[in-house]
């Protein structure tokens, strides 16, 4: 069983195949086996840790709603929100995703320090007059859009989502750049699976 950590760039999308005119993972160039597929899924707008993988008990432990797999976010937002602001995310909230009303698990929400992060490509639009700021996001859900839902219903438009953490495992211990793509150690995939 291989699995692999990937920096899905902003703009492609989390499957191999380009679709609509959008880069697919395969895009990328990257040297994997024709046998592993992403765990989960980025939308195209965001960008961050991808795990592709070829092991089946491994992607279910990782994805099925009833185990709760942490995944985390810094997400830049338009705005200063303070943390009386974000109180609502750490909360079950009622939000439309896919045309259906929704309530979401509580979110572990923190404000944080401007990151040291890639410059985007293209980068976010940039609005003089209106700052911004960035949040930590945990979720152990993953709806549709579901964070930019939730940072819109406080009045905080989120510009930017970076995934940063899966479970135990963050862009920290994997040290990609976007677009880069590296095998997980057997002792990383023994961390995923706690």
């Amino acid at each position: 069983m291989r699995t692999f950590a990937v920096y899905k760039p902003y703009g492609v999308l989390s499957q191999f195949t380009s679709e609509d005119g959008h880069p697919g993972l395969l895009d990328l160039g990257l040297s994997v086996p024709k046998d592993v597929w992403p765990v989960g899924r980025l939308d195209r707008d965001s960008e961050g840790l991808l795990l592709l993988t070829n092991d089946n008990h491994l992607k279910r432990g990782l994805t099925e709603p009833e185990r709760s797999h942490r995944k985390t976010y810094w997400v830049q937002v338009e705005g200063t929100p303070t943390d009386g602001d974000i109180e609502p995310l750490r909360h079950p909230m009622h939000l439309r995703i896919r045309k259906k009303d929704t309530t979401t698990k509580p979110a572990e929400v923190s404000l944080l320090a401007p990151p040291d992060v890639p410059e985007r490509v293209p980068p976010i639009r940039k609005r003089l007059s209106i700052p911004t700021a960035w949040l930590s996001i945990a979720l152990t859900e993953g709806k549709n859009r579901q964070i930019r839902k939730m940072t819109a219903h406080i009045g905080f438009p989120t510009l930017r989502i970076i995934r940063v953490g899966v479970g135990s495992l963050d862009l920290n211990d994997v040290q990609l750049a976007p677009g880069e793509c590296r095998q997980l150690t057997a002792e990383e995939v023994l961390r995923l699976q706690q």
